[in-house]
């Protein structure tokens, strides 16, 4: 039985998780988007569409998540199955985003219109209080093109 146990204990399992807070400002907007592109290129994935959603749920959350004092958080996985998933987590659970079409030509409020178009599948989850989550994931089955890894990178 032991041998079962070191064999288990041993097992080299690549940690492809990675999650930082971030103040909840345009800069640290900013910085989500340089951490998560640095992470990409260490794990070997294309920057894009990742980088674009990743810009979007960043600059959301330190427009509309903000709460004075708080920061929010971005995380970034790949699952066992090689679906990259983005989450954003922000302190204003009263605030939800709406999946809705806009009629009337504007400056802003496309965000979530691209994370809905760049990504394969994305949602909200609620809670903790007084906490949400937007997440968004990507798909290596649907995109098998996007998840290859970039020309010339080690």
């Amino acid at each position: 039985m032991s041998d079962v146990n070191e064999q288990i204990s041993t097992l080299q399992i690549p940690a492809r998780q990675f999650c930082v807070p971030l103040s909840a400002t345009r800069r640290g907007a900013r910085l989500g988007r340089l951490l998560a592109t640095e992470q990409l290129r260490s794990w070997e994935l294309p920057l894009d569409p990742a980088r674009l959603i990743v810009a979007e749920l960043t600059a959301d959350a330190a427009l509309h998540g903000r709460v004075p004092g708080r920061s929010y958080r971005l995380a970034l996985e790949v699952t066992v199955e090689g679906v990259l998933r983005i989450e954003v987590t922000d302190t204003r659970g009263d605030v939800l985003p709406s999946r809705q079409a806009t009629t009337e030509p504007a400056e802003s409020g496309y965000g979530l219109l691209l994370v809905e178009e760049l990504a394969d599948r994305w949602g909200v989850r609620t809670g903790p209080a007084p906490c949400k989550t937007v997440w968004a994931e990507l798909d290596p089955a649907g995109r098998p093109s996007d998840f290859a890894p970039e020309p010339g990178s080690v």
